[in-house]
């Protein structure tokens, strides 16, 4: 049985880590089965739901460079149960991943909640594509609200993914997650503020004895 995620990670020189430190057995005798080819309801709803993620490849010499992507939530879009894609817009003009990827087409995403302490790992193969090349795909990522220019489409081939567990992650909020959090209070608050200018305006009408 296969345990995907880590059928791709774990290499001769991880084993050789994992038995140094005792471990080696847990992954070794693993009986389950977690191919995790396919993304399913779970995961197509935490990838639309992000607003960022970090993207890993390596150059020809090795180093790697692990890249922030962020855009409006659902700007990493769910094309079907095996592939990704999102519009690659003008940035810096260093093309450090889209150089990276010529060399080595393979790449690791990290997506985070970090409201909910949660993570999601997956090994993609990219395919960097002209916006000409495929006017759907391009239609489906682009974002016309965002004022800027879209040089070029990835589009992701899923290879594998995995869940991380939530030990380490400390919990931060954005802002409309704190909006919404604090909105209960806030009405609570609207209606106390309510409730006493109507007890000043009977005061101030109650006739003096």
């Amino acid at each position: 049985m296969t345990y995907g995620f880590l059928d791709i990670a774990i290499t001769p020189s991880v084993r050789a880590v994992q038995a140094e430190m005792g471990v080696d057995h847990v992954w070794r005798d693993f009986k389950g089965h977690r191919e995790f080819d396919r993304f399913g309801d779970s995961e197509a709803g935490f990838i639309t739901a992000r607003d960022s993620f970090y993207m890993a490849t390596v150059s020809e010499t090795g180093w790697p460079y692990v890249q922030h992507r962020g855009g409006p939530a659902g700007f990493l879009v769910v094309v079907d149960e095996h592939t990704l894609a999102f519009a690659n817009y003008r940035g810096n003009r260093q093309y450090i991943s889209s150089g990276n990827l010529i060399a080595n087409d393979k790449a690791c995403l990290f997506l985070m909640d970090y409201a909910h302490r949660a993570r999601l790992k997956i090994y993609v193969q990219v395919e960097r594509l002209a916006p000409q090349d495929d006017p759907a795909l391009t239609a489906l990522v682009a974002q016309p609200e965002y004022k800027a220019k879209v040089e070029s489409i990835f589009r992701l081939r899923l290879q594998s993914y995995d869940w991380n567990c939530s030990q380490h992650i400390t919990p931060r909020f954005t802002e409309p997650e704190i909006h919404e959090a604090v909105e209960p209070l806030r009405r609570h608050l609207a209606e106390l503020e309510a409730e006493n200018e109507a007890l000043r305006a009977q005061l101030k009408a109650k006739p003096s004895a």
